[in-house]
């Protein structure tokens, strides 16, 4: 008779086969990616997560209206001269990818238009399987400075498995309640990296292209579990392990630049880990601008962890990674648990719970204000 493995002994089994492959759990490793990809045994990670090089091919610089020059247009580690080599580069570093991950693992890429559809090309000749093309909408896009085309409002991230076949892992309904108790859609409305999250060295931006934490947030909690090893051979300024570590996953880095991993490093060893209660997540079993309780989380306006109560303070319930809550035994979503905890035929959760919030009792719903005032900026 088979076993059913659950969330838990998955996490054990992970861990374990971590400490058992001696990886190099919680480093950068420095250089080339491929040549630091090779180091590391086969099916060793359960999730790569890879930011490449877009391979502007802008011809360029590329100035805003007041002259100063847009990030990453000149960086020498997004030139190549020609798409022959970015695509033999491509192919080197996904077939690394694909010996290191494992059978039932998910591979993540990001790109624009410049890349995606031919690392997405080559990445199906490795014999991925693609399961999904999520579109990144922001929602505070770089205008087109010069009026010839559209403005560019999205990237893309090709979500893949090792092969048709095979196993890989959806956390479906941590999804469905971090979106409120709606299924999760492929088009992800997230703003771009800002305020305090974008990492400044001497005044400037440490990173051109700085990937937002909620982006990474959905990513390792919709196909990874507490435990898993994520690898991210484009570390940069290690949005990924900084995410990783707060979600109680293992996390491996590649970065070529020795001013990016000194900088992610530093970002990193102040990053906290979620408790462990917070870390769990809900497992199978609208006029206005709408927003899922989840977002605030996934975005830090509300940490996991959090206790939020009634105004009466009959219920006191703690916030998990995925938006959902728990009381007790009973967990759900700030609807579903405010109606059950109740015993009432539906609960507005966003006035039933209250939180403390700047020495003040506020609704959740004054919260999810304040997130939306920051979308629309």
């Amino acid at each position: 008779m088979g076993v059913i493995e659950t969330t838990k002994m998955r996490a054990q089994r992970a861990t374990t086969d971590s400490r058992q492959l001696h990886l190099p759990l919680g480093r950068i490793l420095s250089g080339d990616c491929v040549e630091a990809m090779r180091s590391l045994p086969d099916n060793s990670v359960d999730c790569v997560f890879a930011d490449p090089p877009y391979n502007l091919q802008l011809g360029g610089d590329l100035n805003r209206p007041d002259g100063s020059q847009v990030d990453a247009v000149t960086d020498h580690w997004d030139q190549f001269d020609s798409f022959q080599i970015y695509d033999n580069f491509t192919r080197d570093w996904l077939t690394e990818a694909r010996r290191v991950l494992k059978p039932d693992g998910s591979l993540w890429v990001i790109g624009s238009y410049h890349n995606i559809f031919r690392v997405g090309a080559i990445l199906q000749d490795l014999g991925f399987w693609i399961l999904n093309d999520i579109i990144w909408r922001k929602t505070n896009p770089m205008p087109n400075f010069k009026g010839t085309r559209f403005t560019n409002a999205h990237e893309t991230l090709i979500w893949a498995s090792q092969g048709e076949k095979s196993k890989y892992h959806f956390n479906y309904r941590a999804m469905k309640t971090l979106n409120d108790e709606l299924q999760m859609r492929s088009d992800w409305v997230l703003p771009l990296c800002g305020g305090p999250e974008r990492l400044k060295h001497g005044g400037q931006k440490a990173h051109p292209t700085q990937k937002p934490e909620a982006l990474l947030y959905r990513v390792m909690l919709a196909t990874t579990e507490k435990g898993d090893v994520v690898l991210d051979p484009f570390f940069g300024t290690g949005t990924t392990g900084a995410v990783a570590k707060r979600l109680g996953r293992e996390w491996i880095g590649c970065e070529r630049e020795d001013f990016y991993r000194e900088i992610a490093m530093q970002r990193i060893d102040k990053e906290l880990p979620l408790d462990e209660s917070a870390i769990q997540t809900m497992q199978s079993k609208q006029a206005a601008q709408r927003v899922a309780f989840g977002a605030l989380v996934e975005s830090g306006y509300i940490e996991p962890g959090t206790e939020i109560f009634d105004k009466q303070r009959r219920w006191t319930a703690k916030v998990r990674a995925d938006g959902s809550l728990v009381y007790e035994k009973q967990t759900g979503s700030i609807h579903g648990l405010g109606k059950d905890l109740q015993g009432a035929p539906s609960c507005n959760g966003w006035t039933f719970w209250h939180i403390e919030h700047e020495g003040a009792v506020k609704p959740v719903d004054a919260i999810r204000q304040l997130y939306l005032l920051a979308v629309e900026d």
